[in-house]
């Protein structure tokens, strides 16, 4: 989960380019106050200050911080759109399991994205319908990630007693583990991934 990118879109007007800008900023300093002081203890107030609003501009763009955490969810969504379709391409299992990892590894490679996530994911334990925001955006990259497993062990390059629903939940969570041991103990993300790649492979190919 990235701090929100420049986007620019057209035709719009001058009013319209503000209110995106305000908006922009708002999301961006959001996640600069969730990443320092964490989502509980992050008012909208803080928010509004750390992005140079008033309160009532804020109020604007989000009716309260749930609605800039699902906004937030929402930019994640679009984050991981090249990595669904990556996941689509019609080419052998192996070859599309090998890229989603590197790609996948590539997403969480940020220090920020990992730290948020271990934020977002303490809260949710709260507030489950804090969960829910991003728990939809792990299913739909596990259903496409099952789909490709699935396509392997029937054309037989993967093993034929396994759950594709289960593995490819247990393969995003061994790259999710690998982000967090990186930003842990500084490993570079790629000697990680190299391990879990090694791992992953041998547990899943047929042979």
């Amino acid at each position: 989960m990235k701090k929100p990118a420049k986007t620019s879109k057209s035709p719009v007007t001058g009013r319209q380019a503000a209110a995106a800008k305000r908006k922009e900023k708002i999301l961006e300093a959001a996640v600069t106050c969730f990443l320092e002081n964490g989502y509980h203890q992050t008012g909208v107030r803080h928010i509004a200050k750390r992005a140079g609003v008033s309160l009532g501009n804020l109020y604007n763009h989000f009716p309260g911080k749930h609605d800039v955490l699902a906004e937030i969810a929402a930019l994640e969504r679009a984050e991981l759109e090249p990595i669904l379709k990556g996941l689509a391409k019609p080419a052998p299992a192996p070859e599309v399991f090998d890229e989603f990892l590197a790609s996948y590894a590539r997403f969480l490679a940020s220090a920020d994205n990992v730290i948020l996530t271990i934020e977002i994911s303490s809260e949710a334990i709260r507030q489950p319908d804090i969960g829910e925001l991003f728990l939809a955006n792990r299913n739909e990259l596990a259903m496409a990630l099952r789909s490709v497993i699935e396509r392997g062990v029937a054309d037989g390059d993967f093993r034929n007693d396994l759950d594709p629903k289960q593995v490819a939940l247990l393969v995003i969570d061994v790259v999710d583990g690998c982000a967090y041991r990186s930003v842990l103990s500084e490993i570079p993300m790629r000697n990680l991934l190299d391990d879990a790649k090694d791992f992953v492979f041998a547990a899943i190919r047929k042979g």
